[in-house]
Order: C-alpha cells, then sequence, then structure tokens
C-alpha cells in the first residue's frame, strides 16, 4: 500500500509543498492529494489590487497540477481526526473522508475580526478572493467623494489604502492605525511612506482604536459619540486561523495555530506538519513567526524538508527561518523594500520608489510562476521510500 500524504490547502505554502513533495518522492511509493476549496489559485498578496478594480488572471489548480501525479480535490475541511488519521471534506462530490499517512496542514488564515461590533456585518475585507471581489462590487457602486476608511496600519492596511487612493482618485480615502504609521520602519522609510499618503491624498488617524463598525461611519475609542465617516470601511486589523485544529485535538497556542517543532512537525502528533499561517513556528530569532507570505515560504520548505527525509530514511535538514526584509506596495509606481536585522528591527537601508515596485512586481511574478510549473527541475532519480508502517499497519518497502 502507498504511503498516503495528504495536503490541506492550496495557497502558496501547499501549494508550493505539494509540488516540493511529488517532484522528490517516488510514486511507486507515495500517493500525495491536495484539498482546496477553490478551483483556482488565489494570489492572496494581490487581492488589494483586485478589490480595487483591476483585472487578475487566475490559474486553474487542474492546470497547475496536470501531469504531476498530484491528485487533486476541490472540497472544503470541516474537521480533522488526527487519532484515526481521516480528515473530513465537502463540496461537489457530496461529504467524505480522506485518510492519510502524513498530513500537512495549509488552510491559512482569514481576517481577524477582534470581536468588535459591526465587523462582521458592515466591514470589508481583501483576505479571501470572494470578500476582495465584494468589495470590488461595493467600490464600483460608491459615488464621486464617497468615504473609504482602511482599518489597520500593517502591510495589507497600508498596501489596501495606497492602491485604492491612486486607482480612485475620486474617492476620500483614510487610515485609522492604533499606533504611528510605519513605526517599523526606518526614518527614512518611514519619512517615505508619510511623503506616498500625502501624495495619494490618504488622511491617516493615528493612535485611534475602533471599537465599532456602522453602516457609515467607524466609531472611534476615547470620549462618546467620536467616529470617522465611512461609507466603506475595510477591515485589515490582523489575521485569524480556522478553529479546526483546536477543535481536532492538535495542540495549539492562543492564536488557534499548531504547535510545531524546528521540522514544522506537530508536537502533539507526529504524522501531522503544519505550514503557513497556521503553524505556530519559533523563527531563528527565538520568536514565533509572523503571519506573511514570507512566513508561507521558510515554513513549507522546512515542513516538506523534513518530510522527504523522514520518510527516506535521510538525515532531516534545517531550513533558514530569517526574515531579511519588507516588501511594501503603495500603489502600482513606488514601493518601500525594508531591509530588517536578525530581531526584524529596520537597518537604515531601505529602497524606495519605482526601483523597489519593480522588485515587489518581480517577486509576485516569481512566486505565481513556481506556482504554475509546482514540478520545474524534477529530477531524473526520485528519491525511494524505506520500510515505514502506515495507519494502516501496512509496511511500504523501498
Amino acid at each position: 500500500m502507498k504511503h498516503r500524504i495528504v495536503v490541506l490547502g492550496a495557497g502558496y505554502a501547499g501549494a508550493f509543498a505539494a509540488g516540493n513533495l511529488t517532484r522528490r518522492l517516488s510514486s511507486a511509493d507515495t500517493e500525495i492529494t491536495v484539498v482546496n476549496a477553490e478551483a483556482d489559485f488565489v494570489e492572496r498578496m494581490r487581492l488589494h489590487q483586485l478589490a480595487a478594480g483591476q483585472d487578475l488572471a487566475f490559474r486553474k489548480l487542474a492546470d497547475v497540477f496536470a501531469g504531476t501525479e498530484v491528485r487533486l480535490r476541490l472540497a472544503r475541511v470541516t474537521g480533522v481526526d488526527p487519532e484515526r488519521g481521516t480528515v473530513a471534506v465537502t463540496g461537489e462530490e457530496g461529504d467524505g473522508e480522506l485518510a492519510y499517512d502524513t498530513l500537512l496542514y495549509a488552510l491559512g488564515s482569514s481576517v481577524a475580526h477582534h470581536g468588535v461590533p459591526g465587523v462582521t456585518e458592515y466591514a470589508y475585507d481583501v483576505a479571501g478572493r470572494s470578500s476582495a471581489l465584494r468589495l470590488r462590487e461595493r467600490l464600483a457602486r460608491l459615488d464621486e467623494g464617497s468615504a473609504v476608511l482602511v482599518v489597520g496600519e500593517g502591510l495589507t492596511g497600508i498596501e489596501t489604502a495606497t492602491e485604492f487612493a491612486e486607482s480612485r482618485p475620486d474617492l476620500s480615502v483614510a487610515l485609522a492605525a492604533r499606533g504611528e504609521l510605519g513605526a517599523w520602519l526606518s526614518p527614512k522609510a518611514r519619512r517615505h511612506l508619510r511623503q506616498a499618503f500625502d501624495r495619494l491624498g490618504i488622511t491617516v488617524y493615528e493612535h485611534t482604536a475602533i471599537e465599532a463598525v456602522e453602516p457609515t461611519r467607524a466609531i472611534t475609542g476615547g470620549n462618546a459619540g467620536q467616529s470617522i465617516p465611512a461609507d466603506v470601511t475595510v477591515w485589515s486589523a490582523g489575521f485569524a486561523v480556522h478553529p479546526i485544529a483546536a477543535a481536532s485535538g492538535l495542540e495549539v497556542a492562543e492564536t488557534g495555530q499548531i504547535v510545531v517543532d524546528r521540522t514544522m512537525r506537530s508536537v502533539s502528533h507526529p504524522d501531522v506538519y503544519a505550514a503557513g499561517d497556521c503553524a505556530y513556528a519559533i523563527g531563528d530569532n527565538g520568536r514565533p513567526l509572523p503571519m506573511s507570505c514570507a512566513s508561507a515560504g521558510f515554513t513549507n520548505m522546512q515542513a516538506t524538508a523534513a518530510i522527504i527525509a523522514r520518510l527516506t530514511g535521510a538525515e532531516v535538514p534545517t531550513t533558514g527561518l530569517k526574515y531579511h526584509g519588507n516588501h511594501i506596495s503603495l500603489g502600482r509606481r513606488d514601493a518601500i523594500f525594508q531591509m530588517v536585522d536578525a530581531d526584524v528591527r529596520s537597518k537604515s537601508w531601505y529602497l524606495g520608489g519605482r526601483a523597489a515596485a519593480r522588485l515587489k512586481a518581480g517577486v509576485l511574478k516569481g512566486a505565481g510562476w513556481g506556482i504554475a510549473h509546482p514540478t520545474f527541475g524534477m529530477p531524473k532519480r526520485k528519491h525511494r521510500l524505506v520500510a515505514t508502517p502506515d495507519r494502516a499497519g501496512v509496511r511500504v518497502a523501498a
């Protein structure tokens, strides 16, 4: 019986991981299945562009994995039973169950509401394609001078506010920040960011916490009755993971992320690995990795390397879990690339302007190309598995 590897999620982490696994493991010994709710690969880092009205081309996952021996199951994950080694799914084929010997959990994250009243009912977000399209439709109906408020001063909030202000100069765009805008950037990069906001006409409300969202305004902290006008409120105040992992009995952190060791292996269930936003992984600086595309790259490379090594009897390698910098788009023609040190503190050097924008575009293009060619560089000789038991007790011999 073949060793069954199931990958949950085909975002940046899951899609890359599935490609690496099928590229390096022999199909004579392994069966790799990817489960994803959507039929397309969604470039999450570009969803603010989609919401702003730009037309993006999406790659069909069936085309991505065609000829790779990866099985694609279009379905939504509804549960995981790590004791039995099964995943419950539902989709066009109805409800079903997939058995696994090794599970790679890469379901990503969604927007975090933080329990703020009115966010679920009235706010929009760019955390998924469906929500970005919903926002796109709403923005298209706005009249000239309508107010758009982006809540959150992180990378997503900054990129969303600048994209909207550049694409829709007829709108009044504002951003609400709990702290200082760009506080983590170097002084020169922070000045570049503020100049970009001024150039685009974006109003910034610093040290402003949003305590409630209503249809035409956002209520701020402080004195009762203070509010910011907002015909549309875009919520980008952080990310949250799906509660499936916590409900399954896997050990999770307070964030709901799966607690993993240095090789991305669950500390409670050794046949489960996690990658991307849903992994609570400690970086080389001793701090938890933030939810980001960069973390998806680090963790999926480490997880796949560990899975392959353990199944083939090789020594488990460790890949670097170190950040080098942040790319921040400021519309289509401007950006910031901020270098950071080992403690993720901004260095004095940064790259800004069109050169940084071209660099960011290159990163996005490279990531998309890698997803579209999952078996590029496929070795002529794939690794065979060593004798290892699957969950049914059948031994797979090399």
